[in-house]
């Protein structure tokens, strides 16, 4: 075939086909041998456990990190995975390292817990988080963004330079105060409470990677003295909401820890003693805002580099919503929205690693499995795993439409766990991220300082290693 030449005078027509923007990977650690990886996360020196998962983590169906003293599955099959978080005969509790970690915050609470106890917990929450109670809470979701607004307004007159991963862990907390206790973060306990947390989330040891490789299984964990003082002071704060809400009249409150203080064992009818609720109370602070302040940093950076994102977010808010408030109804009606937060968490679950300990000697399809190995389960390897995924780096949220589904592999999408285990908060955080994300995204652009220097690091969930910075504008197109 030859091509025809244009005349300068008959100009070429240009095709009004829309140019498909090109496919965006965001940041994360290129995959390596296993000696390559290892020489890498202990020259970055950052204890960061990403840079250590080899190329065959995100290959194999099980991996077995071979460099530690304590043997390390790493379990990517979604059946094989399904056997380990189901847990029929209870033989995988949660790992003793990550108990370790957690204990100091959260007690024997439903987020470390095993077995019957982990039952009793879970049946007694479970109804403070029904679609009854969730609908309660939109109200309170919607004030603190309210107040938010009007601290980005300032920002955006300012043009003063903020941090992402504060500014989401700001909201969420207050979020939590707000539908859990009935309380602004603004008020000193809510605000001591947040201050402590900081403090436990930068210092508190988790599954580092000196014991990964050194200390040998159930080894006692020793934490720092600021992070148990840390603990200490946001226990303290938790028992004095739960004493105010004990103390109070009938239906002073109609929140999360008060359902909490109403739940009853169904075969003894017995409540939550004390120290049960501040363990309870200590796990939704957690779970309920470092979560979901995780996978909305990462959303919203990667709303700040990818405009033609922010361009769908907001049609699809303006044709639903219009120029009023974004209600209950319309949340399952944000489609894309929902899709672009369910991506997020794909390419950043909050949880990166659940890990679990095997108490006794079993099998794990061809392996075997000693007793006190560590069978760790990634949703980080989950879902970036080449035979599980199309494209698994590429950031595409259209890969949730229903026409697509097709290409989704059952038991490959874990952002909220697995099985009987699966986060209570899950609706909770879906509701408030997507009412987060129309609200901001209709409102503000976002501009990050340093996008290239932007890299993914596992700590108590998943985060930046350095905190993005940015600065926030009026919407440009109104």
């Amino acid at each position: 075939m030859t091509s025809v030449p244009v005349s300068p005078a008959e100009p070429a027509v240009v095709s009004a086909t829309p140019v498909e923007p090109p496919r965006y990977v965001p940041p994360r650690p290129l995959p390596l041998s296993p000696i390559a990886a290892l020489i890498r996360t202990a020259a970055q020196r950052e204890g960061n456990l990403l840079s250590l998962l080899p190329a065959a983590a995100y290959r194999l169906p099980v991996t077995h990190l071979g460099y530690s003293r304590r043997s390390i599955l790493l379990v990517n099959e979604p059946q094989l995975v399904h056997e380990v978080m189901q847990d029929s005969t209870g033989i995988y509790p949660k790992n003793d390292l990550m108990v370790g970690a957690l204990e100091p915050l959260v007690g024997d609470s439903i987020f470390v817990s095993s077995g019957q106890r982990w039952r009793r917990q879970r049946d007694m929450i479970d109804p403070a988080f029904s679609h009854i109670r969730l609908t309660r809470a939109f109200a309170s979701m919607r004030a603190a963004v309210d107040d938010y607004e009007q601290r980005l307004d300032r920002l955006a007159v300012s043009g003063e330079s903020f941090s992402l991963d504060l500014a989401m862990s700001h909201l969420t907390a207050d979020i939590i105060c707000r539908t859990v206790f009935s309380t602004s973060l603004e008020s000193q306990i809510a605000r001591e409470v947040f201050d402590a947390f900081e403090v436990f989330e930068r210092s508190a040891a988790q599954v580092e990677l000196k014991a990964l490789i050194f200390d040998p299984p159930f080894k006692k964990i020793r934490q720092h003295r600021p992070v148990l003082d840390a603990c200490a002071r946001i226990r303290a704060h938790l028992g004095e909401l739960v004493d105010s809400h004990v103390s109070a009249a009938d239906g002073t409150f109609n929140d999360i820890a008060s359902a909490c203080i109403a739940a009853r064992d169904s075969a003894s009818g017995c409540p939550f003693s004390r120290k049960e609720l501040v363990d309870q109370l200590g796990v939704l602070f957690l779970a309920g805002h470092e979560t979901t302040a995780s996978v909305l940093t990462w959303l919203f950076y990667i709303l700040s580099v990818r405009p033609e994102v922010v361009a769908r977010i907001r049609a699809e808010v303006d044709a639903v919503v219009g120029d009023g408030p974004v209600e209950f109804e319309h949340i399952k009606k944000l489609r894309y929205v929902r899709n672009v937060f369910r991506e997020t968490l794909r390419l950043y679950p909050p949880i990166t690693f659940i890990p679990r300990v095997a108490m006794a000697p079993t099998r794990i399809g061809r392996y075997r499995v000693k007793r006190g190995a560590m069978v760790m389960i990634s949703p980080w390897t989950t879902h970036r795993h080449r035979r599980l995924w199309s494209d698994p780096d590429v950031f595409d949220p259209d890969r949730f439409l229903p026409e697509r589904e097709h290409e989704l592999t059952p038991g490959a999408y874990l952002p909220f766990g697995m099985g009987p285990r699966t986060c209570v908060g899950a609706g909770f955080a879906q509701h408030e991220a997507s009412l987060i994300i129309a609200r901001l995204t209709r409102r503000f652009d976002l501009s990050t300082l340093a996008p290239d220097k932007v890299r993914p690091v596992a700590r108590l969930t998943t985060r930046p290693v350095q905190q993005i910075h940015c600065r926030v504008t009026p919407r440009a197109d109104r």
